[in-house]
């Protein structure tokens, strides 16, 4: 999921959490201690939970200390980049989907598929999470919670305009049909238009047995079905359905919701916590619509993952943090939904989620069999790639550049990002 955040750091985010936590800084014992490093990005809030976490598992491995250390988001990263060119990564790190192939290709992360046993348990991962952190066979990233692209939509006026609301079995022409019936009886939009957000495109590729991006690095679609995909989106736009370009642009950052501009939408379902706050009646979430029946194309995408230096010192030390602080029943209730929804059972259960987060829980449990397996993690560029394709899709939007035009311009930028 893309994050549009100031690269601006506080000298309270660059300063290790020693002031926090008892054992911060030290070197190893002779009695065969550990004293691991561990980075991640957050704010204050998740500084105290993490407090109580650390201190929870030093508390249980009384021969291991750990020296954490955060920042913001885009601080985090530069930080992080400084570090591993240098060879100075941390033991275990927060690593982002987005950049854990990239981080793997340059040899700065550990295999924990070489951790067996009590160091590494990953039996109780909620299935759709199993093998989401490999990349080529190896085993580089954990993932600590996660969340599913899903269709949100307005029951109130679905109801007001006599549509039958989103279900399993709803098609892409169900989806438009009812878009058009609600712009036509009430005083809200359809819709957003989809073909402006490359994950409504991956869902379709997925549902029709393909992917955004091949194994080895490319586009994993072709120039006719992006100019399907987006001649689409035209048709949209011309029968006035979805909201128009300049309103959506208008309204940023606050979603389509507001006002009751919009009756649906589509994108991750923890942004529920989010929008229920900027309407006044509630949201609910559905499956995708889909062509293929039995066929959703979605899947649980990490939110984040924990990641250990394969230049690590202690390996069974840092596997053991990492496992603890996914299985952990009581890290679970100290963290709750602020990592996302946890990615094990245990975790799910000990996590006591309440309003939008517990809707989110019961959503995902409803389509667990239906969910797919993760694609493997981005190549590197992908980041890139999606900030083209919202560009490029926003000009063709306000009818600035033809379908022909923005195909070509896309292609030939994503590909010079994939190659670079």
């Amino acid at each position: 999921m893309k994050r549009f955040r100031s690269v601006v750091a506080t000298g309270a985010a660059l300063v290790c959490l020693g002031a926090l936590l008892a054992g911060c800084g030290g070197g190893d014992s002779e009695s065969g201690s550990a004293t691991l490093r561990y980075s991640w990005w957050g704010n204050a809030e998740r500084a105290e939970l993490m407090k109580q976490a650390i201190a929870l598992f030093e508390s249980k491995n009384p021969g291991v200390k750990v020296t954490p250390s955060f920042q913001e988001y885009e601080a985090y990263w530069q930080k992080m980049a400084t570090e591993t060119a240098g060879g100075n990564a941390p033991d275990v790190l927060q690593m982002d989907f987005s950049y854990l192939r990239e981080y793997a290709d340059r040899g700065v992360l550990y295999d924990l598929g070489k951790q067996t046993g009590d160091n590494l348990v990953l039996t109780d991962l909620l299935p759709g999470f199993q093998g989401a952190g490999e990349v080529d066979g190896a085993l580089y990233g954990v993932p600590v919670g996660g969340n599913t692209w899903s269709l949100y939509y307005n029951p109130a006026i679905f109801a007001k305009a006599g549509v039958p609301e989103p279900a399993a079995g709803w098609t892409w022409q169900d989806y438009r049909s009812g878009m058009a019936k609600i712009t036509e009886a009430t005083d809200s939009y359809g819709g957003g238009n989809y073909t402006g957000i490359i994950y409504n495109l991956e869902a379709r590729l997925r549902q029709q047995g393909g992917q955004l991006f091949t194994p080895d690095g490319k586009l994993g679609f072709t120039r006719e079905q992006l100019s399907a995909f987006w001649t689409e989106g035209q048709e949209l736009i011309r029968a006035k359905v979805v909201l128009p370009v300049d309103k959506a642009v208008q309204i940023k950052p606050r979603s389509g919701f507001v006002d009751d501009l919009i009756a649906s939408e589509l994108g991750w379902d923890n942004f529920l916590v989010r929008y229920a706050a900027e309407v006044k009646t509630p949201l609910k979430l559905a499956p995708v619509p889909t062509d293929n029946p039995g066929q959703l194309g979605q899947y649980l995408k990490p939110a984040m993952l924990l990641s250990a230096s394969s230049r690590t010192k202690h390996p069974e030390a840092a596997a053991k943090l990492i496992s603890f602080l996914i299985n952990d029943p009581e890290v679970g209730r100290i963290f709750g939904g602020n990592r996302g929804l946890p990615a094990t059972n245990a975790q799910r259960a000990a996590a006591q989620l309440q309003g939008p987060l517990a809707e989110v829980a019961a959503f995902e449990k409803s389509i667990a069999e239906q969910l797919s397996k993760a694609p493997p993690a981005p190549p590197k560029g992908a980041g890139g790639v999606e900030a083209a394709f919202i560009r490029i899709s926003e000009e063709l939007h306000y009818g600035r550049i033809t379908v022909p035009r923005a195909v070509d311009e896309f292609f030939a930028e994503a590909e010079q990002k994939l190659g670079s």
